[in-house]
């Protein structure tokens, strides 16, 4: 299926590379325009830049491409990338796609428990490790039942595993004869849900090529001469949507290996960064870093922020260290996509009604509608959106999709409020979605891993307001009667079964749970109980 050259193989191919529009083309395309442009700078902890230009990171993926179909992979088959950011992940990315394969990155914080159910869910032909996660990824295949062929990046790999140096020697680095329509599925996304389990969002070639990236470049949100330092991780909506804009755009992103403050402030001073996205928890310790009155920030065009209110203060600390950089804050899902609202400020005096829970308006390829549980339009109730970004649907979840995609519209399950220009303000979620640290939780799933505690009867999980994380995971927990275990030792329960930014940072003991007439918890309630100060707004509760 896949010879490399002209790709004028059949005449199917030709009728399909006619007209097609499809994501790896535009890398291909990229390259051919700007050649030895950077399209990725990669820093390591040790000090060391690789420098890959477009041209050189259009060959690598390519090579990827003809590696994996060696593998057998095939248009359609899942490719699981369980990495950090680096800039191999970005050509095994565009590999997969140019292949028609179908990308399904792995939280690389994952346990072994949690690999393996992905891989059982998703089925993919493919697991490639990234450094310093072979051996966990390996035990998470091990106890799945899918059995897929291990790819590792590491020089070593184990038995029954090669590596991807192996995969990709000797073939050739020219296009792949593949054909790829715009309908077919580029990525399966897994984000958690109000459902114990996360779920798989499919998005198409389509959805990106029409809707995501060319907003951002309509809203000015990226352009060609940026250099925009890639903090969000790629196996994130967040971060895979974003490099798949910088390289349409023709853009440099700029990676470094972890983002505490320090070398944040230190790469937009060496690189030049113009822009660079994260959450207000970044933000608010990037102010409060020793180097922020210290390093030279004037190259800053733009600093987006999403994932929650960025405080006010934060906004002038920036503006004054860096006089000309613009605010742009955003909403999305991945069942959008990525992006769906945006707008722009230079300071709190361009915010709306100076209401930090202000996400902007609508992105020109969204439409979007507020309703009350009646669907009736309301000031103040449920955002629905409609655009070509919206997702096929859930992966092998018919139920989930239903409940989301109907009437014509996807039913975000945010609480939020628009006024008369089309402002809107994040209110709430009808989800018992906790956001911190820009990361997506599912209380649900956190609530099933603190009940499978012997010592615990009763347990309900919410997101309790904090000046950094924007909301910290807290537990409250009704001990079975003899229960006995303290707060750490179920912080440690915990963090043995689910990633560490899933774990709870608070366990409260409470001799019982607030709950309405139905059974069912009231977790505004408990909110108030637990001493959370968020901002005052209409709760569903």
């Amino acid at each position: 299926m896949t010879s490399a050259g002209s790709a004028e193989g059949t005449s199917a191919l030709g009728e399909n590379l006619l007209r097609r529009a499809v994501l790896g083309d535009m890398l291909r395309r990229q390259a051919a325009r700007l050649g030895d442009k950077p399209a990725v700078i990669a820093r390591s902890g040790g000090g060391s830049r690789q420098v890959v230009s477009y041209r050189d990171l259009d060959r690598y993926s390519n090579r990827v491409a003809h590696g994996l179909a060696g593998l057998g992979v095939e248009r359609g088959d899942r490719v699981a990338v369980m990495s950090r950011n680096t800039a191999e992940y970005v050509g095994l990315y565009y590999g997969i796609l140019k292949l028609g394969a179908v990308f399904s990155p792995l939280n690389p914080s994952y346990t072994p428990a949690e690999v393996a159910r992905q891989v059982d869910h998703s089925t993919p032909r493919v697991v490639i490790a990234g450094p310093g996660m072979s051996e966990r990824a390996a035990r998470g295949v091990a106890q799945a039942t899918a059995d897929p062929q291990m790819v590792v990046m590491a020089q070593a790999p184990l038995p029954g595993q090669i590596s991807l140096a192996e995969m990709t020697e000797g073939v050739p680095d020219g296009m792949p004869s593949a054909f790829v329509e715009e309908s077919d599925l580029a990525m399966v996304m897994y984000t958690s849900g109000t459902e114990s389990l996360p779920k798989g969002v499919m998005v198409t070639h389509r959805a990106m090529m029409i809707s995501t990236t060319p907003s951002w470049v309509y809203e000015g949100y990226v352009e060609k001469s940026d250099v925009f330092l890639l903090l969000a991780p790629v196996y994130t909506m967040a971060g895979t949507g974003t490099v798949t804009n910088l390289i349409s755009v023709g853009a440099t992103m700029v990676m470094i290996p972890h983002t505490e403050a320090g070398a944040v402030l230190e790469a937009i001073e060496s690189e030049r960064v113009t822009n660079t996205s994260q959450t207000p928890t970044f933000y608010h310790r990037m102010i409060r870093h020793p180097d922020f009155s210290t390093r030279d920030l004037s190259s800053l065009r733009q600093a987006h922020v999403y994932g929650g209110p960025i405080p006010f203060e934060v906004v002038s600390s920036l503006r004054e260290r860096a006089s000309g950089v613009m605010w742009a804050t955003y909403w999305g899902q991945s069942e959008l996509s990525q992006l769906g609202i945006l707008g722009f400020f230079g300071d709190p005096s361009g915010v709306p009604e100076q209401d930090p829970r202000w996400i902007g308006k609508a992105a020109p390829h969204v439409e979007v509608r507020v309703v009350d549980s009646d669907g009736a339009d309301t000031e103040v109730g449920e955002l629905l959106c409609r655009s070509p970004g919206v997702m096929v649907g859930y992966y092998r979840n018919p139920e989930s999709t239903a409940a989301v995609l109907h009437g014509g519209w996807l039913h975000t399950g945010d609480l939020v409020r628009i006024d008369s220009e089309g402002n809107l303000f994040f209110y709430d979620r009808l989800k018992d979605m906790i956001k911190t640290g820009g990361m997506n939780v599912s209380s649900a799933e956190v609530e099933e891993v603190v009940r499978s505690h012997p010592a615990v009867a009763e347990v309900a999980v919410v997101g309790i307001w904090h000046p950094e994380w924007t909301e910290a995971v807290t537990a409250a927990v009704v001990l079975a009667e003899g229960g006995r275990v303290s707060e750490a030792e179920l912080i440690e329960h915990c963090r043995q079964r689910v990633a560490g930014f899933k774990t709870p940072k608070r366990v409260e003991f409470v001799s019982e749970l607030p709950i309405d007439p139905q059974g069912k918890v009231r977790k505004r309630r408990l909110r108030e109980i637990l001493g959370d100060h968020r901002l005052p707004g209409p709760g569903t509760n």
